[in-house]
């Protein structure tokens, strides 16, 4: 098989090994990432859910605890306030800012269009601000608006209740405001963008566009074993690596999906993931997550999630769009016969901590929903051996950036709010 023709694509859109220096803007992303000024109660940053000391840009849950709860990773326990955990599994960042993706969120209702402001389709419609630099800047300016990851509930905060309304332009707004009556980050501001001169200038596009800026650079995962074999180090793999990569890319049917440079086709499957969790208020009892027919209002859609990019796969667990499996083995396992694996699954795979009054497998005792999910599932059974399993685990330990497991160099050690970064 000729692996370099194979690969033809990942030579062609590559991901660019230029180092980029720190510029003003990165640095204005890199605070406002950290900061908990941007949550209703300030008290959740992004680097909360998405931490480099807890899990490589990913919080280490299967469904995180947002809004309301504290400390980061394994270790972060609810109060008394939360709300719920936050339905689908914190995504990793790595390489978030390349440009071959169209689509952000499991369900992909972030995703290019040339009809809406800035080329992107979004929960705002027509309603999303101009000026906004990528598809990723755009992603940015969502997670502040849901209750349960950073706004918090209306009787908390102002912010909070315009969630609740469903407004998020006065949301937007109203952390502009927060933002610009810091003189530090007014400074920063005028720094990074030479269209700011004053506080009047500053609109949600700057912070979008500076935090979107960040992690586009802070993020990049370019250089692991793999990228340098196909670009002719042979000696990058071992023989084992190579044994597992000529699986994926055969028997194992990985890469019908997981294709490309960044090993995402960019589209929705279902590969029937068990259903744990909260759910996104609909189905059985209102705790069945339909996936990407939230999005597009077809049922065909429903189960389907977007294909995850498998750079750095190895330490962005747990895996699945609600992150059911707490362990690399079984995700793989559960591709080979989801039917089978689903019927089978137990909620102690996946990684939750306690939560007072959680429903969390109330779903998976229903027994016409859990047929639904098998029979939506769009793989069919592959026939490959346990050791051939471990092979391709071995293989994709070689998509791992080494410089990606040791990130502190990124974290600041104050941010202008003055707010706690790390409790």
């Amino acid at each position: 098989m000729n692996y370099f023709k194979i690969f033809t694509t990942f030579l062609v859109v590559g991901i660019s090994t230029q180092i980029f220096a720190v510029d003003n803007k990165y640095e204005l992303g890199r605070l406002l990432f950290f900061d908990k000024i941007l949550s209703g109660n300030k008290n959740i940053s992004c680097a909360t859910c998405h931490h480099p000391l807890s899990g490589f840009s990913s919080d280490n849950l299967s469904l995180g605890l947002g809004e309301g709860a504290s400390g980061l990773a394994v270790s972060r326990v609810p109060n008394d306030k939360i709300h719920h955990r936050v339905p689908r599994n914190s995504p990793a960042l790595f390489n978030a800012g390349n440009t071959s993706f169209i689509n952000y969120f499991h369900d992909g209702r972030i995703e290019k269009n040339s009809k809406y402001p800035s080329g992107v389709k979004s929960p705002a419609g027509f309603d999303l601000p101009e000026g906004l630099d990528s598809i990723l800047a755009v992603q940015a300016l969502f997670p502040v608006t849901s209750d349960v990851e950073m706004a918090g509930q209306p009787n908390e905060n102002i912010i909070g209740r315009f969630a609740a309304n469903g407004d998020i332009k006065s949301i937007w707004n109203e952390l502009v405001v927060r933002v610009t009556s810091i003189p530090e980050y007014m400074n920063l501001f005028k720094d990074a963008f030479s269209d700011v001169s004053s506080v009047q200038n500053v609109g949600p596009r700057h912070i979008a566009n500076a935090i979107a800026h960040f992690e586009e650079k802070a993020f990049t995962a370019n250089d692991a074993p793999f990228d340098r074999y196909i670009l002719g180090d042979r000696s990058a793999l071992n023989n084992d690596q190579v044994k597992g990569m000529k699986i994926f890319y055969s028997k194992g049917q990985c890469s019908k999906c997981h294709s490309g440079s960044l090993m995402t086709d960019n589209l929705f499957h279902s590969i029937a993931i068990p259903p744990i969790g909260p759910g996104k208020g609909v189905g059985f009892k209102s705790q069945d997550d339909y996936g990407r027919e939230l999005v597009t209002g077809e049922v065909k859609d429903r189960y389907k999630f977007r294909t995850p990019s498998l750079r750095n796969v190895v330490v962005t667990g747990p895996w699945g769009h609600n992150g059911a499996y707490n362990n690399l083995k079984e995700i793989i396992n559960h591709h080979l016969n989801p039917k089978k694996s689903l019927h089978n699954y137990s909620i102690k795979k996946a990684l939750l901590p306690k939560l007072k009054d959680a429903k969390d497998n109330l779903v998976l005792k229903d027994s016409e929903t859990m047929n639904a999910i098998a029979e939506s599932a769009d793989i069919k059974e592959i026939k490959i051996s346990n050791h051939e399993v471990d092979l391709v685990i071995k293989f994709l330990y070689s998509l791992t950036d080494e410089r990606c497991l040791d990130m502190r160099n990124i974290i600041p050690l104050r941010v202008p709010s003055n707010l706690p970064i790390h409790d």
